[in-house]
């Protein structure tokens, strides 16, 4: 799933078109359906943006586009007439480029986008203080940091792989609860994350240390990595035992 660095990047492809009114199509049936182009086609796009994995295009008349890519969407930009195979989902054609969404799995206009989403973890300056709040505010104290780290309502923008590197750069396990763990360490935790992800945003994007790396020795220690399915919708969590130890971990 593209992650909140992966959303920016294409938010700053797509500045190319700001300023521009906009030539609007829906290729692709299940795209047809949202009757965009009725809504859109001729309007100026007034600015993109990223929050968290959201990527945000607002037109004029206050109109916002929100476009959430899923597991496979992305965003392509290309020279105006370009040739292209298939139908995407959506075309946002300029004066010299057109902005292509595949597999737009998530396409809408709304006025509240964003209004469940807590904090950018890209944000500059990032609001730390409001995430570690956030956190502390879920009801849960017995939840899993790893598990909790991804709900977009309390940090906009950790996927998985961040979510694992993350916790491996800060020492701390993902199965750790947040009742055990103090402020210190939560942010420590979000600051590494904010840190990995904006290198990777630069263009230099860091080794992996653990994910997808399970089985394989971990850089650090040399302990095994290990996976395991975490959380209510089971993701694959992915850590050195050694090196980020507590929390109640599945047996080996």
């Amino acid at each position: 799933m593209p992650e909140g660095d992966s959303v920016h990047r294409a938010a700053r492809r797509l500045q190319v078109l700001v300023g521009e009114r906009v030539e609007v199509e829906t290729p692709h049936p299940r795209a047809a359906v949202k009757r965009l182009p009725e809504r859109l086609d001729g309007r100026r796009l007034e600015q993109v943006e990223a929050v968290g994995k959201n990527l945000l295009l607002r037109f004029e008349g206050g109109l916002v586009l929100r476009s959430h890519l899923r597991m496979t969407g992305r965003w392509r930009v290309e020279r105006r007439g370009a040739a292209r195979a298939g139908k995407p989902w959506l075309v946002l054609r300029g004066s010299e480029h057109e902005a292509v969404l595949w597999n737009g799995a998530v396409l809408e206009l709304t006025a509240e986008a964003t209004r469940r989403l807590g904090p950018d973890i890209l944000g500059e300056p990032p609001e730390y203080e409001t995430m570690v709040s956030r956190l502390r505010g879920d009801p849960g104290r017995e939840r899993e940091l790893g598990d909790a780290i991804l709900d977009q309502r309390l940090v906009a923008g950790i996927g998985n792989l961040w979510k694992a590197e993350a916790l491996w750069e800060a020492r701390v396990s993902p199965w750790r609860r947040l009742g055990e763990l103090g402020d210190g360490e939560l942010r420590e935790v979000l600051e590494a994350a904010h840190s990995l992800m904006r290198t990777a945003l630069e263009g230099a994007r860091p080794p992996r240390h653990v994910y997808r790396r399970a089985g394989l020795a971990c850089p650090h220690c040399g302990g095994v990595i290990r996976s395991a399915p975490q959380g209510e919708h089971a993701r694959t969590a992915y850590w050195c035992p050694g090196c980020q130890v507590g929390g109640n971990a599945p047996p080996s």
